[in-house]
């Protein structure tokens, strides 16, 4: 592999011999100390090998002692690459500078490349590296890693750890999120369980406080299941933070209203294809914006970096087709209807749900008034309905009723 590019950098040719006496010409080779390979007999009196672009001019001197035909068959590589444009100082001048514009262009930024991020995204990442001034275009060998880092994490605390490192066009943003600390329980404040929704008490576990329902009971929303305040004989109430778990059966009747009739595409046909040219963070439009004419329309964006012998340039060209289409009206399927709605009520049942929650049954029913279903789902579930609420004090309520007059004054 290293001698083929070596070759290709010197120069080869591939030639074709003709004699009579083909042996005379190897041996001429070997004699002028001419390395030549890639050796192939086409007859006893022609073959094919390869030299390179010094050795072949000296064999064609030196094969004028002898009777035999030297062709030219190809000849590749740098040198003679370059002697096409000897009579084209202009193009020799474009690339040129175009080589120049390829080493200052590779000492700025051109490319991003974020690894590590779970929950926060790629955008707010690369705006968070722009407001402090890192983004396409920006010179590489200025960023400073540790000023950005201590920037970045104060502006997104979603993040532990981030790290900038500029290779070439590109910088390659690593990061780490952050983990977060579990909520410690409070101990301290007095509180009560709480049910967050009527149901049937199926099990209870208390942790503290005094356990007020028993299984089989059932309760009303707001009803106190485990209090915080519990009498003592000696000191009287003592106050405590009530904590535990308490699920029950709970029932739900959602109801929804679907329309008979719906709205869906036609495509006529007509379509309509743009380029916009992307230069860093600028755009240049060739085509006038169809929004104006008022159809409607869905727009395919396709963008392709260009790139130059594999290295991406600040330049991308961006194809958007738009398909235009016409809207009408049709009849919806009662049951397709009511399966849409079922769906609808679904979804929003199991966000009402805890997280722990879930679903023992359903019913879907439905009825038809005029051009529009009215869908019903009743549901019994199983879920936690304990919820934590504060327990007032005295010294709270002396503590409000001062700071009432106080307000009341200024």
């Amino acid at each position: 592999m290293l001698n083929q590019i070596v070759n290709r950098l010197q120069g080869q040719v591939r030639v074709r011999v003709e004699s009579g006496f083909p042996e005379r010409v190897i041996n001429l080779c070997s004699a002028r100390n001419l390395a030549f390979w890639d050796l192939r007999w086409e007859s006893p009196g022609v073959f094919t090998c390869t030299l390179s672009r010094q050795d072949y001019y000296r064999m064609r001197r030196a094969a004028k002692k002898l009777e035999c035909t030297l062709r030219v068959e190809k000849k590749e590589g740098v040198p003679f690459f370059l002697g096409r444009f000897r009579r084209r100082q202009a193009l020799l001048l474009g690339l040129a500078l175009c080589g120049c514009a390829l080493l200052l262009g590779s000492f700025f930024i051109w490319d991003f490349h974020i690894e590590g991020n779970v929950s926060v995204p790629d955008e707010e990442i690369l705006r968070a590296l722009e407001r402090n001034g890192v983004c396409i275009g920006t010179y590489g060998l200025s960023v400073d890693g540790e000023d950005l880092r201590n920037h970045i994490l104060l502006e997104i605390p979603e993040l532990s750890w981030i790290t900038v490192n500029v290779s070439g066009f590109r910088a390659h943003v690593q990061v780490r999120d952050r983990v977060q600390a579990p909520e410690l329980a409070d101990n301290s404040t007095p509180t009560n369980l709480v049910a967050r929704r009527a149901g049937l008490v199926l099990e209870i576990e208390t942790l503290a406080g005094e356990k007020l329902v028993l299984p089989g009971t059932t309760v009303e929303e707001g009803q106190i299941l485990i209090s915080g305040v519990s009498d003592s004989d000696t000191v009287g109430a003592i106050f405590s933070a009530g904590m535990g778990s308490v699920w029950a059966r709970t029932w739900y009747q959602l109801e929804t209203r679907i329309p008979l009739t719906d709205s869906r595409k036609v495509d006529t046909g007509k379509e309509k294809t743009g380029l916009s040219l992307i230069f860093g963070t600028h755009r240049i439009k060739f085509y006038g914006n169809p929004s104006r004419s008022g159809e409607k329309y869905d727009k395919i964006a396709q963008k392709t970096r260009l790139s130059l012998f594999g290295l991406p340039l600040p330049i991308a060209v961006e194809k958007e087709t738009y398909r235009f289409y016409e809207t009408e009206e049709r009849a919806l399927d009662p049951a397709a209807a009511e399966a849409r709605g079922e769906e609808i009520l679904t979804d929003y049942l199991y966000t009402l749900l805890a997280a722990d929650g879930e679903v023992r049954s359903t019913l879907c029913t439905s009825r038809k008034d005029g051009d529009v279903l009215t869908v019903t789902l009743p549901a019994e579930c199983r879920e936690q309905i304990g919820v934590s609420v504060p327990v007032y004090t005295e010294t709270d309520e002396t503590a409000e009723q001062e700071e009432a007059p106080a307000e009341n004054g200024s």
